[in-house]
C-alpha cells in the first residue's frame, strides 16, 4: 500500500535524518548529510529505489507507534496471532561516521521478523557491489561505503539484489542491527554498542527537552516541535534545514516539487525566537553565529538561502529515473531559487541580529558593521522589485512584504542606535528611509476600497505575508488597516479557517500550473495576528484545529489540503513547526517568541 506523507516519521542525528513509514520501512536517508545523495529513495519512487523494512513477517502496517517521550527515539509495534514484537529505530548523536540502529525485541510469545535491505545509492540509482568481511556484509559504490552487522548474528542472504534476513524473538530477546556509512577509501569505522547508543540517545534527548521553558496547553506539542527544530540542525556548523527531504509534492501529480534541505534566511527571525524563548540559547547562538558566516561579503550578493556550512551554490537539476511522490514529477535535487533576488531577507537578517543582541545572546563585534553595510545597500535597492518572499518564479514585482521588511530593516537600526548612541551610523538618514518606506507602502500597497494591504503595488491580489505586518510594528495590531487585513486574507485565501499563500490561479504570480495547499505556517501567523489583535477566542480556536493536524507521533509537513485531510509538501517543515512554537508561546506564553517589535 502506498505510504502518505503523514505516514512517516523522523529520525536522525543532527548532521542527516531518515524517514520511516508506519509499515517499518526507512524510505528516505541522506547520507552522510542532509543534502547529500540518498542511498533510501523508496520515498520519491518504489523499492526498488532503496529501502530498508524490519517488520513481522506476513504483517502491514503497524499496530502502534510513538516517540520515547522527550526524544527522536521511535517505538513501532505490531500485534500477531503469535506475539507482539517491537522495532526501535535511532540514530545516535554520531562520533565521526552515521550510525542507523535498529533493535528488535520480543513484547510477547513468539515472532518471526524479517528484514529485507535494498541499497540504492545515488538517489536509488547505483546498485552498490556487495560482499562479506568479518561477519558484516559490506556495500560498496563508488565514494559510498555501508557496513551491516547484527548483535546477535542472524542469518542473512541475498537475493534479487537485496540482503534479507529472518529470525525469531521470544519475550525479552533483542536482535540490534547496525548501518554504518563511511566514505569508501576509509577503513571500517569504530563499531558501537548499539543497546549502550540507545540509553544514551534517550538521556541526551530527554536532558536536552528538559530545558524547555514553556509551560502552557499543548507543551507535548510545542516540545515535539522543538524536537523537530533539533533534529532538523546541522550540529557541526548550527544551520537548520527547512526540511528533511526534496521534491515532497505541494499537489500530488503536480510539479510544485522543491529541495527543501538548506538553510533560508527568511526563517531566521522566527526561528531564533522560537529558540531564545523556549530557553535553547545554544542553539540560538550557533543558528545566529551560522547566519553571521552565511551573510559575509557584498550586500549587492546576499542569498535568500545557502547550503548547510554556507554554500552558496546549491544549482538545480531533475532526476528523471523517479517517478516522485505520488507520480509527482519532476524530482529536483538543488534549487534554482538560490539565484533569485528577494529584498525582504535584509530586513530578516537586520531583525534577527537585532533580535541575538537584545535578548542577551552575546556581542559580536563585526555583527553592526554587516547590518550598516546591508542597509547601505538596501537604501536604494528596496525601491526595486523583487521575486518576493515565496520564490516565485514568475516576473519580479514590488511585492508589499519586501518593502515593509525594508521598513525593518531600517527601524531596527534606528532602535539600535536609539539605545547605544556610541554605535556608527547615520540614524537620522535611516530614519529618513523609514518613514519613506512606510508612506510608499501605505500609499501604493494598500487597497482603499477593500480596506487591505494587497501582495504587490497596484494589485488587487492578497498575500499571506500581510499576516506579519502587527509581528513587524510596523501598524499597531488593532490599526483599522491591519484588522481589515486580516479579515481580508481570511475572506479570500482561506479554506475550512486555514490559509494558503496566495492565490495560484493561472499561474499569474508564479508562473507555475496547478495549485497547492494550506500553508501551515500562514495559519499559525492567522492565529498571531488575530491575538495581538484583541480577537484571542478565535485564535486560540484556530491554534486547537492547526495542532489536531499533527501526525500520529506530532509531525507537520508543509502544507494541509482540507479537502483530502492530507498533508502535502516537504517533510518534516522547520516553518511548520516554528509557526507552532511561536503561536503557543504567543497566546500561552512569552510574546517575545515572535520576535520582532512587539
Amino acid at each position: 500500500m502506498r505510504q502518505l506523507i503523514e505516514d512517516y516519521a523522523i529520525i536522525g542525528d543532527h548532521q542527516t535524518a531518515a524517514l520511516v513509514a508506519r509499515n517499518g520501512s526507512v524510505d528516505w536517508l541522506c547520507l552522510p548529510r542532509f543534502d547529500s545523495p540518498a542511498c533510501f529513495a523508496a520515498l520519491l519512487g518504489d523499492e526498488h529505489n532503496g529501502h530498508w523494512r524490519i517488520a513481522p513477517e506476513g504483517a502491514g502496517t503497524c499496530t502502534r507507534r510513538a516517540y520515547r517521550p522527550g526524544t527522536l527515539v521511535l517505538d513501532t509495534e505490531w500485534d500477531t496471532p503469535t506475539g507482539r514484537v517491537r522495532v526501535t529505530d535511532l540514530m545516535p548523536q554520531r562520533d565521526r561516521w552515521p550510525d542507523l540502529v535498529r533493535i528488535v525485541e520480543g513484547r510477547s510469545g513468539k515472532v518471526t521478523v524479517r528484514s529485507a535491505l535494498r541499497l540504492r545509492f545515488d538517489y536509488g540509482s547505483i546498485v552498490p557491489w556487495m560482499r562479506r568481511s568479518d561477519g558484516h556484509r559490506v556495500a560498496v559504490a563508488g565514494p559510498d561505503s555501508v557496513w551491516l552487522r547484527s548483535e546477535p548474528d542472524v542469518p542473512c542472504w541475498g537475493e534479487d539484489f537485496t540482503t534479507h534476513s529472518e529470525f525469531t524473538v521470544g519475550k525479552g530477546e533483542r536482535v540490534a542491527f547496525v548501518l554504518t556509512w563511511h566514505p569508501s577509501h576509509e577503513p571500517r569505522p569504530k563499531l558501537i554498542d548499539p543497546f549502550k547508543a540507545l540509553r544514551q540517545s534517550e538521556r541526551d534527548w530527554r536532558n536536552w527537552a528538559g530545558h524547555c521553558g514553556y509551560s502552557g496547553p499543548h507543551r507535548e506539542a510545542v516540545i515535539r516541535s522543538l524536537i523537530t527544530l533539533k533534529a532538523l540542525t546541522y550540529a557541526p556548523t548550527g544551520g537548520i534545514v527547512a526540511a528533511a527531504t526534496t521534491s515532497l509534492p505541494e499537489e500530488p501529480g503536480g510539479v510544485r516539487n522543491w529541495d527543501y534541505r538548506y538553510c533560508w534566511l527568511r526563517d531566521s527571525t522566527l526561528t531564533l525566537g522560537a529558540l531564545i524563548t523556549a530557553g535553547h540559547l545554544d542553539e540560538a547562538k550557533a543558528w545566529r553565529d551560522w547566519l553571521l558566516r552565511a551573510v559575509a561579503g557584498s550586500p549587492a550578493d546576499l542569498q535568500i538561502m545557502y547550503g548547510l556550512s554556507g554554500e552558496r551554490r546549491i544549482p538545480e537539476f531533475e532526476v528523471d529515473w523517479l517517478p516522485g511522490f505520488a507520480d509527482s514529477h519532476p524530482v529536483r535535487i538543488g534549487n534554482l531559487a538560490v539565484e533569485q533576488r528577494q529584498l525582504d531577507v535584509y530586513g530578516e537578517v537586520i531583525d534577527s541580529l537585532q533580535l541575538a543582541a537584545r535578548r542577551g545572546l552575546g556581542a559580536k563585534p563585526h555583527a553592526w558593521n554587516i547590518q550598516r553595510s546591508l542597509l547601505d545597500f538596501l537604501e536604494s535597492a528596496w525601491r526595486e522589485p523583487d521575486a518576493g518572499l515565496w520564490e516565485v518564479r514568475g516576473p519580479e514585482q514590488h511585492f508589499v512584504h519586501s518593502k515593509i521588511m525594508a521598513w525593518v530593516a531600517a527601524d531596527r537600526a534606528v532602535r539600535a542606535m536609539e539605545a547605544a548612541p556610541e554605535l556608527k551610523g547615520d540614524v537620522n538618514r535611516w530614519r529618513r528611509m523609514r518613514e519613506e518606506v512606510r508612506q510608499d507602502v501605505s500609499t501604493r500597497g494598500f487597497d482603499q476600497d477593500r480596506g487591505t494591504f494587497t501582495q504587490t503595488y497596484g494589485s488587487t491580489a492578497l498575500d499571506a505575508a500581510l499576516l506579519l505586518i502587527p509581528r513587524t510594528g510596523f501598524l499597531p495590531p488593532d490599526d483599522p488597516r491591519v484588522t481589515g487585513t486580516i479579515d481580508a486574507v481570511r475572506a479570500e485565501l482561506a479554506h475550512d479557517g486555514f490559509v494558503r499563500r496566495y492565490s495560484t490561479e493561472g499561474g499569474a504570480v508564479d508562473g507555475l500550473p496547478g495549485g497547492e495547499g494550506t500553508f501551515l505556517v500562514c495559519s499559525f501567523w492567522l492565529v498571531d495576528a488575530l491575538h495581538l489583535a484583541g480577537r484571542t477566542k478565535e485564535a486560540r480556536h484556530l491554534f486547537d484545529r492547526l495542532v489536531a493536524l499533527r501526525n500520529d507521533v506530532g509531525l507537520l509537513a508543509e502544507e494541509y489540503d482540507p479537502v483530502s485531510g492530507r498533508q502535502l509538501g516537504n517533510f518534516p517543515q522547520a516553518f511548520s513547526h516554528i509557526g507552532l512554537v511561536n503561536s503557543a508561546f504567543t497566546l500561552f506564553g512569552t510574546a517575545g517568541a515572535t520576535g520582532g517589535a512587539v
